[in-house]
């Protein structure tokens, strides 16, 4: 097979897994502000200890504006525990509560109907928001086309010859939304658009989906722009990839199906 430019190899890669698995129903919330707790609380620690977090959040009815601004920290804090760092946690989400209030006077509509580029400034300036959180925020919660990376995307796009181990953070994102922009044009080698979008279509009838899929949930099946969905369902098919096959201990790539667009040397190692 013939070496893949680094935004076809991107392209090629969503191809391959949408076909595969089809929707992975990311982010699983019911709402956007739980979404937005959630990109909090998964930062340093696994899903399942953000799913435990969230369940006692919801058993204390304060999965929302108005309670997080009233809960007492130390509260907050026990009730978060068990997705770790939960003090400093509790603060950020205090942090962003008091800046969507000053900011929006509380409401989330009002804040996501900023500009992308303006509202991801604001973002990136609150404590304890990196790159990955506020593009999780504006993509999951807010339907912004923003691409989130994360260790797995970049793991994966190494591996895959895509980008230099030492790439920037904005330089991995622009290459992904460049190649997913124009995934709708590339014609990939062997692969029939026609067909592909049948097998898609009919991937996502019988719900088969990733290793690492979650059920349709309210904020899953949101409505969202075509390129916000993509962005969605890359990120979530990466993820699936790299929970399943893409180790960082082992890659599993002889199972893998993304095995065939491994540049030559790593796929013969």
């Amino acid at each position: 097979m013939p070496q893949l430019s680094a935004e076809n190899n991107v392209a090629a890669i969503y191809s391959t897994l949408a076909s595969a698995w089809g929707r992975q129903h990311w982010w699983p919330a019911k709402s956007r502000f739980e979404v937005i707790v959630g990109t909090y609380l998964t930062q340093n620690t696994s899903w399942r200890n953000v799913e435990i977090a969230l369940r006692e959040l919801r058993a204390a009815r304060v999965v929302s504006v108005e309670g997080i601004r009233n809960i007492p920290l130390a509260r907050l804090q026990c009730l978060i525990r068990s997705s770790g760092y939960f003090r400093q946690k509790a603060r950020k989400l205090k942090i962003f509560v008091n800046f969507l209030d000053k900011k929006y006077g509380g409401s989330l509509t009002k804040m996501f109907a900023q500009r992308t580029a303006e509202l991801r400034e604001q973002l990136l300036s609150l404590n304890g928001v990196g790159p990955e959180t506020a593009d999780s925020i504006l993509l999951y919660a807010g339907q912004h086309p923003v691409f989130v990376v994360d260790a797995y995307t970049r793991r994966l796009a190494v591996r895959h010859g895509i980008v230099p181990e030492k790439a920037s953070y904005e330089e991995v994102r622009e290459l992904f939304e460049r190649a997913l922009n124009n995934a709708e044009l590339i014609q990939f080698p062997g692969v029939d658009a026609r067909n592909y979008m049948a097998r898609v279509a009919e991937g996502v009838r019988r719900n088969a989906i990733g290793p690492a899929a979650h059920p349709p949930s309210r904020m899953s099946l949101a409505k969202r722009t075509p390129l916000a969905q993509v962005f969605n369902e890359m990120h979530g098919l990466i993820v699936s990839a790299g929970k399943q096959y893409c180790l960082k201990s082992k890659a599993q790539c002889d199972q893998c199906p993304l095995g065939p667009l491994l540049p030559t040397q790593m796929s013969s190692d």
